[in-house]
């Protein structure tokens, strides 16, 4: 590489680490976002109503740019995959549900534990489902998460619902998508058109009944109609980031979220005694240890090929948000990597 070269890659490289911090920012710093929602006087469902009517508008949008049009009508043309996208519609809407109703009750501690959890869950699902080989540091980083769940449970006294809901909701959601034969602009616009009607359909019966909120003020409105843009925002940077870095960096960056999600629970005032913080001790610990074991993988595969080894997917697993689990494959294919500008 020679120098001119370096000065030009420079600046993408730097932009690229910005637009992966900023996505993982944004997934991060959710709880304070859907908690003025909630201030607002708007409940989890009806977030959801606004969530969904707005991010299509945006997901179009992304579809535009992409020039991913046609790819939306040869899905409408097949069944399968309509119907795969239907369930993973249904598990997204669970998980963000849940999420926004977790943050609006005092639960951030636990959506947080649920988002360390799930690179360690989709591990595990990869071995159980896909044969997939778990080398020690992966059997390691297992047993200290499941060790840091069950020191949770005797915190709260009973299992933590919440976090294993959203790890595992989150998981399948990711696997199901991986099935799926269609891009992350196009796959996400289709879940988001099939989450419109029943959007719209509530928000009209909320609208009728004099029990929304939306007009309640330009700044209640303003929060409302940011679920758009907050929803597909973050995908789009992780997108263009993903196909620029190198997977190791993007996998240490995945602990962003709940990190930030962690300290927001904690500072409002979120239950946290010595049991929850031995239980997150043993999470961070299983956390470090994974991706430890991913960078290593990522060092060995480069001394094998003896040059640039981005497109070694296992090196890394599920991004935070739900939306970015097939953008993450998109980003790694061969093709995306002959052409980084694309």
């Amino acid at each position: 590489m020679t120098a001119a070269g370096d000065a030009q890659q420079y600046p993408q490289a730097r932009a690229a680490l910005v637009s992966g911090v900023a996505c993982y920012a944004i997934w991060g710093l959710a709880p304070l976002v859907f908690q003025q929602m909630g201030h607002a006087g708007a409940d989890a469902w009806e977030i959801m109503g606004h969530r969904a009517v707005w991010s299509v508008l945006w997901a179009g949008v992304l579809v535009l740019l992409a020039r991913q049009g046609r790819q939306v009508f040869e899905v409408f043309r097949q069944p399968r995959t309509l119907g795969l996208l239907a369930l993973s519609t249904a598990l997204i809407a669970a998980n963000w549900t849940l999420f926004v109703w977790s943050v609006n009750n005092g639960r951030t501690l636990e959506t947080s534990l649920g988002y360390y959890l799930n690179p360690l869950i989709n591990m595990a699902a990869g071995a159980l489902l896909f044969r997939e080989r778990i080398d020690r540091f992966g059997q390691v980083a297992i047993g200290l998460a499941a060790v840091g769940v069950g020191v949770q449970a005797w915190a709260l006294g009973h299992a933590p619902l919440i976090s294993l809901t959203l790890a595992f909701s989150f998981g399948a959601y990711g696997i199901i998508r991986k099935s799926v034969k269609a891009d992350a602009q196009t796959g996400l616009f289709i879940e988001c058109l099939f989450l419109t009607l029943p959007g719209v359909a509530y928000l009209w019966f909320l609208a009728a009944s004099g029990q929304g909120h939306f007009l309640d003020s330009p700044a209640t409105a303003f929060w409302l109609l940011l679920a758009g843009p907050f929803t597909v925002g973050p995908l789009m940077l992780f997108s263009w980031a993903a196909r620029r870095m190198p997977l190791s960096t993007m996998g240490f960056l995945q602990f962003l979220a709940p990190t930030l999600s962690f300290c927001i629970g904690v500072s409002q005032g979120e239950p946290f005694g010595v049991l929850r913080a031995v239980s997150f001790g043993f999470i961070w610990a299983g956390a470090a240890v994974f991706a430890l074991g991913a960078f290593r993988r990522l060092r060995a595969a480069r001394a094998v090929l003896k040059g640039p080894v981005d497109t070694v997917e296992e090196c890394l697993v599920a991004p935070m948000d739900p939306m970015g689990q097939d953008a993450l494959d998109e980003s790694v294919s061969p093709k995306a990597q002959r052409n980084p500008s694309a």
